[in-house]
């Protein structure tokens, strides 16, 4: 794993983008910084971390898309590398909240941006942003967010924690590769937060209704049972979970 090291930057997801642009990067190769000035989550909203006491990192990826379906599987790989390894680390009530969100007792802990380009050849060239929230303790005006260290009482090594991170995301890419992705979406959605559970939601226009998330696409859509027992199905930030 190349480690590109930073104190600050606005973004490592922008500085891999530019880095792609300027030279040719290994796959796996590593931007993280102490301070994260402009992190970006889904669709453009904001990622604030207090510098230093928290994992903020780019990982590049780059492979042959076996169709445009099969590009979801990366997000799979991403979380539950995470969650593998958080298990470890004994961090309770572990879930994936659609699309991206890493939760612990119904708090969110961390957040994935993948941004992906597809080239002529077929090649998908995927920059995997990752932030988690570790050591940090203050979260005014947040109320659903946490850290490693308030839902546990300890501090970590960060370093440590995307070294084993990274590691995982290997052995779980190196399954999308040997097409072995459907493993990966079973134990995805053993993690996925209310699954089967009765929750309140508000879709784009505002509109608010009580639905049973059943299951995530191939395609990264999001399949709601809604009251007439009928399905619907949302793309990312057209569905608002309502806790």
């Amino acid at each position: 794993m190349k480690l590109i090291k930073l104190n600050a930057i606005d973004s490592t997801n922008d500085f891999m983008k530019q880095l792609l642009t300027a030279q040719i990067v290994e796959n796996f190769t590593v931007v993280a910084t102490d301070s994260q000035l402009k992190g970006r989550g889904q669709m453009g909203s904001t990622w604030m971390a207090e510098s230093g006491k928290n994992l903020t990192f780019s990982v590049y990826l780059s492979n042959e898309l076996i169709n445009l379906e099969s590009i979801y599987n990366l997000n799979v790989a991403v979380a539950l590398s995470i969650l593998d390894v958080l298990k470890e680390q004994h961090i309770p009530e572990l879930k994936i909240k659609w699309p991206n969100d890493i939760m612990s007792a119904n708090k969110k802990i961390g957040g994935i941006l993948i941004e992906n380009a597809i080239k002529q050849s077929s090649e998908v060239q995927s920059v995997v942003g990752i932030g988690l929230n570790v050591n940090q303790q203050n979260y005014d005006g947040l109320p659903q967010a946490s850290s490693l260290c308030l839902t546990t009482g300890r501090f970590f090594d960060c370093d440590e924690l995307l070294t084993k991170i990274v590691n995982q995301l290997k052995i779980y890419v190196n399954l999308i590769d040997v097409n072995q992705g459907n493993k990966l979406w079973d134990k995805y959605h053993e993690y996925l937060y209310k699954k089967d559970i009765p929750s309140a939601f508000e879709n784009k226009d505002g509109k608010k209704f009580m639905g049973i998330i059943k299951q995530v696409l191939f395609t990264g859509q999001l399949e709601v049972m809604m009251e007439d027992d009928s399905m619907q199905y949302f793309n990312i930030k057209e569905l608002k979970m309502l806790f």
